[in-house]
């Protein structure tokens, strides 16, 4: 059967410098499951592959789409399986690249049958969200249920409005759902995740930022300024930067947030990681070693 190899980890980690030595010795393409370097306008803040990067290896679903576009992981499971169908007639192996959980849940499970929400309801949760805050939804969301509170980011009011939504409706927790649902593949997935040590990741992390504000991810943030309250945008990096655009906080307090929020952003993708047994873990320089494990 095929075999679709997924490489996984928190952002920071080296996943897009070991993507490129692991695509070149598998001869095959890589699949981003990225839920922001798919957005165009994106591209500092988003940690995009450089062009070297690129041009060494074919990508997908890298600067694809638009922020403008309304693109959901719903989408992105249905783009993705066919694109790995068309992929896997020239290609015994392929590889996928991410560290967006509910992306990489997507096409390796499948998009849970999540029930639809009336109109009514979304509109009562938006209302209340304007007239009471984020806090006393979050409150609310965490009675409900605890487990998807700790797993998304709850200062995203469209995260936890939407999570809200799916309790209220359903009757039952989120997470509850969530887990309840796996679609059968025509392939099977091997997944590989990357990982280090606590201080060292943070210490990568916080390099990361001080070199994207070199590249210039303040000039990035000035230009889609307009577009702030675009939902993509609402993205570590790039809500901190509007708020010192705003005069509502100064540059430095910006740039610490986004070391912060960023250390906060790989913590939760850690513990989304960890609610899985089938994941292999490595070090990032540990090449040879994952060689080894993809040959078994």
């Amino acid at each position: 059967m095929k075999r679709l190899i997924v490489l996984l980890g928190a952002t920071g980690v080296g996943k897009t410098d070991l993507s490129i030595r692991l695509a070149q010795y598998l001869q095959c393409p890589i699949i981003s499951s990225d839920s922001r370097q798919i957005y165009r306008e994106m591209t500092i803040g988003t940690a995009v592959p450089v062009p070297e990067q690129l041009n060494a290896v074919q990508h997908y679903f890298i600067q694809s789409r638009s922020i403008f576009d309304d693109y959901t992981a719903g989408k992105f499971e249905s783009d993705a399986i066919s694109l790995v169908g068309n992929l896997f007639q020239q290609h015994e192996q392929l590889l996928m690249v991410g560290g967006s959980g509910l992306y990489i849940d997507a096409v390796c499970r499948g998009i849970d049958a999540i029930p639809a929400t009336e109109n009514w309801l979304r509109q009562n949760i938006i209302e209340r969200y304007k007239s009471e805050g984020i806090e006393s939804l979050r409150f609310e969301l965490k009675r409900l249920d605890a487990e998807i509170y700790n797993q998304i980011d709850i200062k995203n009011p469209q995260r936890v409005m939407r999570a809200l939504e799916v309790c209220l409706t359903s009757g039952k927790p989120y997470s509850e759902l969530k887990q309840n649902f796996t679609k059968t593949r025509n392939f099977n997935v091997i997944k590989i995740g990357l990982q280090l040590n606590r201080k060292e990741l943070y210490d990568r992390i916080n390099s990361r930022i001080d070199k994207m504000l070199e590249q210039g991810l303040l000039d990035e943030v000035k230009h889609l300024y307009a577009y702030r309250n675009v939902n993509a945008l609402k993205t570590v990096g790039y809500k901190e930067l509007f708020e010192y655009l705003d005069g509502k906080i100064s540059l430095d307090e910006a740039i610490n947030l986004i070391k912060r929020n960023t250390r906060r952003y790989a913590k939760r993708q850690i513990s989304w990681f960890a609610r899985y047994d089938d994941i292999a873990w490595f070090q990032p320089d540990e090449f040879e070693k994952i060689l080894e494990f993809i040959k078994l």
